[in-house]
C-alpha cells in the first residue's frame, strides 16, 4: 500500500463521524418536532434543549471536518 492510498484510506475513515452527526441531527429535529406537536406549551423548554443538542452535535462535525482537512492538506 502506497503512502497516498493510506492517506486516502485514513481520510475516508475519518469521515465516519460525519455520517453519525447527520443521523444524530435528524434524530434531534424529529424528536423536537414531535415533542412540540404533542405538547405545544412546552415549546420554550424543549427549544433550549434542542438548540443545545444541535450546537454540540454540530461541533463534533466541525472537529471531524478540521481533522479531515488537516489530513488532506498538511499530512
Amino acid at each position: 500500500m502506497s503512502d497516498l492510498s493510506a492517506k486516502y484510506l485514513a481520510i475516508s475513515i475519518a469521515m465516519f463521524p460525519l455520517i453519525a452527526v447527520a443521523l444524530a441531527l435528524g434524530r434531534i429535529f424529529s424528536d423536537w418536532i414531535s415533542s412540540v406537536a404533542r405538547n405545544p406549551g412546552a415549546r420554550d423548554a424543549v427549544q433550549q434543549i434542542g438548540l443545545l443538542g444541535f450546537a454540540l452535535t454540530e461541533a463534533i462535525a466541525l472537529f471531524a471536518l478540521i481533522v479531515i482537512l488537516m489530513m488532506m492538506f498538511v499530512i
